[in-house]
């Protein structure tokens, strides 16, 4: 496994056209934020070794260098997930490669189903902290370096970017949510019963994806801010119905504010 993680990264390293330190993964209906990035090398992941590929509506499955606003950046468009029959070393190996590539800071975004009250179709949430019900952790089997047996993921999302987010959007009067995200394995959604009790476990939105890259990155140090996009409800007494169609177009309508959002805190990061 990390043979295949060097090979990748200098495959990566050997042509891509300069060394980011910021990465952004892109989730289910965000694709099109990949059009605010100014484009300078791109690759599909069919092209690079040992990557897997994005089987999902939606995820372009292109890794792209470029700038969004005035910072360099590395961004996935489109992620890989258990659903999908990956295992979890399959689902978090960009990440790996990512931090052999010099990555410090990974921004995670994803497409969630709300369950806190106060939230709406079409709202941005900030989130604060996660709670993994996947049924394996990307860290379970033989430890990979540089990271400890045991990380502590008591500050898994920087406060620091937490905070800047939150300054920022208060600037441009863009309204945001914070919560905790829950991650499911799919592919199914969510079961009106499934997600009240989600939210009795104190979670506020629920996805299939980010928790096991942010557990990776956390592992291997770096610093992480994640945006959730809240595309349907759920947990209400009546029970509503979604699909993945719905869940891009709410995703799409909202972009443009993310973008928004993530171009200035690149910015402001350090």
């Amino acid at each position: 496994m990390y043979q295949r993680i060097q090979d990748t990264a200098q495959f990566i390293r050997e042509r891509m056209p300069f060394s980011p330190e910021t990465a952004i993964v892109l989730g289910t209906g965000l694709g099109r934020l990949a059009s605010e990035i100014e484009r300078e090398w791109e690759i599909s992941y069919r092209d690079i070794p040992n990557f897997p590929v994005s089987t999902v509506e939606g995820h372009e499955g292109r890794l792209l260098f470029g700038k969004l606003g005035e910072k360099r950046i590395m961004a996935m468009e489109g992620r890989f997930h258990y659903y999908e029959g990956y295992d979890m070393k399959q689902v978090t190996f960009p990440i790996r490669v990512m931090y052999d590539l010099g990555i410090k800071n990974l921004f995670v975004s994803n497409a969630s189903g709300g369950m806190n009250p106060t939230f709406k179709v079409g709202d941005l949430m900030i989130i604060t902290d996660h709670i993994n019900m996947m049924p394996e952790n990307p860290l379970h089997g033989p430890n990979i370096p540089p990271g400890p047996r045991f990380p502590s993921m008591h500050n898994v999302y920087d406060k620091e970017f937490i905070r800047m987010a939150l300054e920022i959007a208060k600037e441009k009067g863009i309204e945001v949510k914070q919560g905790v995200y829950l991650s499911t394995q799919g592919p199914t959604y969510e079961t009106p019963s499934e997600y009240r009790a989600f939210r009795i476990l104190g979670a506020d939105a629920v996805g299939m994806s980010t928790v096991p890259e942010v557990i990776v990155a956390v592992h291997c140090g770096m610093r992480v801010f994640g945006m959730s996009v809240i595309t349907d409800l759920g947990g209400g007494e009546v029970a509503v119905s979604v699909s993945h169609e719905e869940v891009q177009k709410a995703a799409d309508a909202v972009q443009p504010k993310m973008a928004e959002i993530m171009r200035e805190l690149l910015l402001r990061a350090k």
